[in-house]
C-alpha cells in the first residue's frame, strides 16, 4: 500500500489549521458537533 504523502500532510495541516482557528475563536465544540450530526456511519439507537 502507498502512502500519498503530499494529500496526507496537506490534509493533516488544513485540519490542524482549522482546528486552532476554531479552537480560538470558541467555535471548536460546535464543528465537533456538526461532525457528529453529518457522520455518516454514525449508528443511531432509540430508546
Amino acid at each position: 500500500m502507498k502512502v500519498k504523502w503530499k494529500a496526507l500532510l496537506t490534509k493533516t495541516l488544513i485540519w490542524l489549521l482549522a482546528e486552532i482557528l476554531l479552537d480560538t475563536m470558541g467555535l471548536d465544540t460546535l464543528a465537533d458537533y456538526s461532525e457528529f450530526v453529518f457522520d455518516k456511519n454514525a449508528i443511531v439507537y432509540i430508546s
